[in-house]
């Protein structure tokens, strides 16, 4: 399965990059996640719940960082196994500035076994679609209030 997405941050690529891999912004950001650990730098464990139109799952996830090249691409590998399948993955994070924002595009190739293979392609990619949306927007947020937050803290 294939899968290309972009989205547009109203934030500096420095920035974006700064809290692409935080720990805390991806757990707060990740869609149906449950648990979310950063082991070592840039390897985390998570347990996240997927819907996949009338399919549900809680899927153990290993993420590595494979290279990142700082504030332009950050490259990773998944794996990761729920009752309904495996998934496994690797993912590339292309960073750019865009008139004083960022713009980001994600490609990744992966393979998913099991019952959720099984899926149609069309509930597979729409609910992929969504589900990176869903990701990107609230990290963004995630990071404008941790902006805020930090801006307050220096007043």
């Amino acid at each position: 399965m294939k899968i290309n997405y972009e989205h547009s941050f109203e934030l500096p690529r420095s920035i974006v990059w700064k809290y692409i891999k935080d720990e805390n912004v991806l757990r707060n950001s990740l869609p149906g996640c449950r648990y979310f650990e950063e082991r070592s730098t840039g390897n985390y464990l998570a347990e996240i719940e997927i819907h996949l139109g009338p399919i549900k799952d809680m899927f153990k996830l290993e993420i590595y960082t494979i290279e990142e090249d700082p504030a332009s691409t950050y490259r990773l590998h998944v794996k990761g196994k729920g009752n309904l399948g495996e998934l496994n993955g690797n993912g590339v994070l292309l960073i750019t500035e865009n008139h004083g924002g960022t713009s980001l595009s994600f490609m990744t190739d992966a393979e998913i076994t099991g019952a959720l293979a099984l899926a149609s392609k069309r509930i597979l990619d729409g609910t992929a679609d969504k589900s990176l949306a869903n990701f990107f927007q609230k990290m963004e947020k995630e990071i404008k209030k941790r902006i805020y937050l930090l801006k307050k803290r220096s007043r």
